[in-house]
């Protein structure tokens, strides 16, 4: 089916108190594991591409972008395509051109005025060219090898009032927010604030999103969506799931050369990864 809006997918489940999963890719492999995963659970699923992947793509975002556009376009459930974690305007440009419905502009390293307003002119920009757009306030941490930070240091979590205001003077369709969830972790240990989300939820008529969900035990995850979040971020646990299936793939079978082996394990675990973290958002908390 045509690719799905992104913006469409995300506000439809905030009205309805339940949330998308958008999972990261950085190959075809992850993006047909992405796609199998929902499908087999029929559920509608966002591919994301970071600013990362792409440098790791030598920087051309058509190649990958499009092949992920023909994967989603071939699925049987909607799916949406996403550029994630963008601090590059000219990547931001283009955008658009490359078949993607949003950008996740990130300017949180900045000071919150500098955030603000570049943040408002990546909108401006946007919103003109039809894009939907998401931002951080506060600083989820673990980027680019970058550790997280001290949940109690100033700025590390989201401050509803600031977020408010944050929100009225950029003109964000979306916010992800720092409760407590970190990037790259590949233990489930984090414990989220669900007592500033709710304040979060209760200020903000946008769409919240959970960034480093991988780190987030299911539980966690379930409340976090009973308590506001529409969108959660994932991409870790994928990476997790195709290394593992690989090393063990190689360990066994040492004198395998055929990539289309070992990746064909790889790619199975990220599917069944992508159909159980589904599952556990779809359960509600109790």
């Amino acid at each position: 089916m045509p690719l799905t809006k992104t913006g469409e997918l995300i506000t439809g489940a905030a009205a309805a108190h339940t949330a998308v999963a958008a999972f990261n890719i950085i190959t075809l492999e992850h993006a047909e594991a992405v796609v199998a995963g929902a499908e087999s659970v029929d559920a509608p699923v966002v591919l994301q591409v970071s600013e990362n992947a792409v440098k790791f793509h030598n920087g051309d975002l058509l190649p990958f972008a499009r092949a992920a556009t023909a994967a989603a376009e071939r699925a049987t459930v909607p799916v949406a395509l996403h550029l994630d974690h963008i601090q590059s305007d000219d990547l931001l440009r283009r955008a658009a051109d490359a078949g993607f419905s949003s950008v996740m502009y990130d300017a949180s390293r900045l000071p919150y005025a500098e955030n603000l307003a570049a943040t408002r002119a990546a909108v401006d920009w946007a919103h003109a060219r039809g894009l939907w757009i998401e931002a951080e306030l506060g600083q989820v941490g673990g980027k680019n090898g970058l550790p997280p930070l001290d949940a109690h240091a100033p700025g590390a979590r989201t401050d509803p009032d600031e977020a408010r205001a944050f929100v009225a003077d950029s003109g964000v369709d979306a916010l992800a927010v720092a409760i407590g969830s970190a990037h790259a972790m590949t233990t489930r240990t984090a414990t989220l604030d669900h007592t500033l989300l709710k304040r979060l939820s209760g200020a903000l008529d946008v769409p919240l999103v959970l960034h480093g969900s991988s780190g987030v035990p299911d539980d966690e995850l379930r409340a976090a969506v009973t308590g506001g979040i529409a969108k959660v971020n994932i991409g870790t646990a994928l990476n997790i799931a195709l290394t593992g299936a690989i090393r063990d793939f190689l360990t066994a079978r040492p004198e395998a050369v055929d990539p289309r082996t070992y990746l064909a394990a790889g790619r199975t675990a990220m599917t069944q990864t992508v159909a159980r973290l589904i599952g556990v958002l779809a359960t509600p908390s109790t």
